[in-house]
């Protein structure tokens, strides 16, 4: 609002103070429509009911919806907030950390496997139309905040075609933190609350990234708005070289493969994409996987699916025509794609509500790996410059996964030349053997025993355990044993 001279008949001190208020005043509206906004938005996002949900079962709040990361293409991320059930007292606050969960791939879902199959607290039931309840859901211990990303990813969209062509490590970074800063103003209580972030496979290169982001701008910030404490990481992707040497070690000493097999990975392999391996790459691990033979790759003593569709692993790190026989009954992601295909689902979650989903729900998307642009072969960088910053990271590895394994991670571990707190050794789980760990000046490692690439998903208690160790910052629980 303007005030002309004309209209002003009292004192020019009078004037000027009048002109402050007014100002003031404008901003203060302008700031409090701006709230508004954000909080009419929230509650459109507010789940009030799942399809097939038990009645009576839910304690806790959900949202879900979207966050607009790049308006000229209405590049748009799906978020689904599962909250910790209040405190028993109800004058109390829920003041528990939030934790940003993110899966690999890259191109697969964290709706359809973090939030599905490994740490939410539902599980969609073979008949894909009822839910039930896990008693290991990790928002036991913390908000869970899961995302499709990037764009493309679950019911992640963008409005252009390009996008889904020019996608890679940097812009996703980008991306994640735009809906960052943009969420936090949506939800304005998790601001300055320690806030993690987890989750496995090709995360191994999302979450070290976005992680530098948010450490480089808080830096020498006393209260950040976005409170970044740290990261656990499992079964990742960090280091091309070390990640190929460690998986081709681990192929052989478990008899998955032949002698002149592993000679020849070891010659042709070892310097090539761990996304797009090429020519006489591409045969050594071609006859690498006829030799694995009708196993699950990533959990080999576990059970195997019938279906390379229906499996409930994420098959794009497997790049060849590699299929396997076995029982649905073990493949979770067909009944959660099932599920997330229902209308009335995707109504309730406030998903593909534009229709911008043309193709059918899938949990992980073939064309954003296919387009896949950047990828930097190492890691290790950004976790020395985390480590000397003082951020809380924790590895971990299920070891039984062939595709990740333990050794392809204490390679990449041992580069970073940490001297060690607390060497190696077994920790428990009501007095049984539950992994072990070693605890180094700057990094927690830890691997869960009869554990694939899904930790969460083949060993969800201990899981849990190593998730509430995590949050404390306090090292795998050990027991001395007597005669």
């Amino acid at each position: 609002m303007v005030i002309t001279r004309a209209q002003c008949k009292c004192s020019i001190l009078l004037h000027v103070s009048i002109f402050m208020i007014l100002i003031f005043s404008g901003e203060t509206i302008g700031a409090r429509s701006h709230v508004n906004h954000h909080r009419s938005r929230r509650e459109r996002d507010k789940v009030t009911g799942l399809p097939g949900l038990p009645v009576g079962k839910v304690n806790f709040n959900q949202y879900s919806g979207y966050v607009t990361v790049d308006t000229r293409t209405s590049r748009s991320l799906f978020y689904w907030l599962i909250e910790s059930p209040p405190p028993l007292s109800s004058t109390k606050p829920n003041l528990k950390p939030l934790v940003l969960w993110l899966n690999g791939g890259p191109g697969c879902s964290s709706v359809a496997y973090g939030a599905s199959e490994e740490v939410g607290p539902f599980r969609v039931q073979p008949d894909g139309k009822t839910l039930a309840l896990s008693p290991y859901a990790w928002n036991k211990e913390a908000n869970l905040l899961f995302l499709d990303s990037p764009a493309g990813v679950g019911f992640s969209y963008s409005n252009s075609s390009i996008d889904l062509q020019q996608i890679g490590d940097k812009r996703t970074a980008r991306d994640t933190y735009a809906f960052l800063t943009r969420w936090f103003k949506r939800f304005p209580e998790y601001k300055h609350r320690p806030f993690y972030i987890a989750g496995e496979s090709y995360a191994g290169h999302y979450i070290p990234e976005i992680s530098l982001i948010l450490t480089r701008l808080n830096k020498g910030v006393k209260n950040p708005i976005i409170n970044f404490k740290g990261f656990l990481l499992g079964n990742p992707v960090i280091d091309n070289y070390l990640d190929n040497k460690g998986s081709f070690e681990y192929w052989f000493n478990h008899g998955l493969i032949s002698d002149g097999t592993y000679k020849k990975l070891n010659e042709f392999c070892l310097d090539d994409s761990i996304l797009f391996p090429m020519g006489e790459c591409n045969g050594a691990l071609f006859k690498a996987y006829l030799e694995f033979g009708d196993i699950n790759p990533y959990d080999i003593y576990g059970p195997v699916c019938s279906d390379l569709d229906n499996i409930h692993h994420n098959f794009n790190n497997f790049p060849l025509p590699y299929k396997y026989k076995g029982n649905d009954d073990d493949c979770v992601v067909a009944y959660t794609t099932k599920y997330m295909n229902r209308p009335d689902v995707q109504k309730a979650l406030h998903a593909n509500i534009t229709g911008s989903i043309p193709l059918p729900w899938a949990a992980c998307s073939e064309i954003v790996r296919g387009s896949w642009t950047d990828s930097p072969k190492s890691m290790l960088p950004i976790f020395k410059e985390l480590i000397a910053a003082g951020v809380q990271i924790w590895v971990f590895s299920g070891d039984t996964d062939a595709i990740l394994p333990l050794t392809s991670t204490r390679y990449s571990i041992n580069a970073l030349n940490l001297s060690t707190i607390t060497e190696w050794y077994s920790w428990y789980d009501s007095e049984k053997v539950g992994g072990w760990s070693q605890v180094y000046d700057g990094l927690t490692y830890v691997t869960v025993r009869g554990a694939g690439h899904e930790v969460p998903l083949t060993r969800p208690r201990l899981a849990l355990l190593l998730f509430q160790q995590f949050l404390r910052n306090q090292p795998m629980p050990q027991i001395t044993l007597t005669d």
